[in-house]
């Protein structure tokens, strides 16, 4: 599998691009269950026809680009143009020297946000990007070596890696993570999400109320005909809830939900800016998973 990784690396990303708008139609054309999943998602969020068909093939350029990204030499800067919009907005919160949290959905290339923080931002402040090790051996391997690069740190989806995640809050560096992802059962909060409830992580505001990290949205769209990418800046439409004082469990309990709340809204903002580019097929309704032991 890995000469076969490197061959497409080395492609253009123009090429792998209009490979990859055939190579999203083919599990959507011959898996019902996925069909139904990005039909169903889409449709919940309001999103036309046209949009979610281009999704489709958006989901394939996200695949094909992965070699590139991974496989590039870790000093080397990534391949192709990236710019910026509103980056100003992250100078400025990385000089109150609290912290920050850097959210994304699953939209876009939102692979490419770490490292892109990390080649114009993480000599000064490096970032650790939150994420859950793959299943297959092969992968975790590829994923490791991948996103380890100067100025990026990862923390894996465990007790030691928010212990890691506070650290670097603390020390005045960066966190990012994608808070639309289904965190394992006792560790969210039902939440509406495009008017329907969804379990959602509350990592988030338990990192703020312990570490009083600043709080900032970034995406990535993928330009077309190949053209590199463009990073997106913005501040939350709305900023968390403050969590009472001495808070009883159930003020706890509604501070977080409230807070997730305001997360799912913040989310939905950012995809309604380029729904044609979220991984509509993500199972964002499901059931959190059991950790094992529970």
């Amino acid at each position: 599998m890995h000469p076969v990784l490197q061959w497409f690396s080395r492609r253009s990303l123009r090429l792998l691009h209009a490979g990859g708008a055939v190579v999203g139609w083919v599990p959507y054309l011959l898996s019902r269950k996925y069909r139904h999943m990005v039909c169903e998602n889409s449709r919940q969020a309001g999103v036309p026809a046209d949009q979610r068909r281009a999704s489709v093939a958006e989901a394939g350029r996200m695949v094909m680009e992965l070699p590139r990204l991974w496989l590039r030499a870790p000093e080397r800067p990534i391949d192709d143009p990236v710019s910026w919009d509103n980056a100003e907005l992250v100078d400025q919160l990385l000089a109150q020297g609290r912290g920050l949290l850097l959210l994304t959905p699953h939209l876009g290339s939102f692979e490419v946000a770490a490292q892109a923080y990390a080649q114009r931002f993480g000599g000064q402040h490096p970032i650790t990007a939150l994420y859950r090790p793959a299943r297959q051996a092969w992968l975790r391997e590829l994923e490791a070596t991948a996103r380890a690069r100067p100025g990026l740190l990862t923390a894996p989806a465990s007790v030691a890696g928010v212990r890691q995640l506070i650290r670097a809050l603390r020390s005045g560096n960066t966190v990012g993570m994608l808070p639309d992802q289904v965190p394992p059962d006792g560790q969210g909060v039902w939440a509406p999400f495009f008017g329907r409830s969804a379990y959602t992580m509350t990592l988030v505001p338990r990192l703020v109320q312990q570490t009083g990290a600043a709080l900032c949205l970034i995406w990535v769209q993928r330009l077309p005909g190949g053209g590199g990418y463009r990073v997106c800046i913005r501040p939350l439409p709305q900023p968390l809830p403050t969590r009472p004082l001495q808070a009883t469990p159930e003020q706890d309990q509604a501070w977080l939900v409230a807070s997730a709340t305001v997360l799912n809204d913040a989310m939905a903002w950012v995809i309604q800016q380029l729904p044609s580019q979220y991984l509509w097929g993500y199972n964002r309704y499901k059931q959190p998973r059991q950790l094992p032991g529970a």
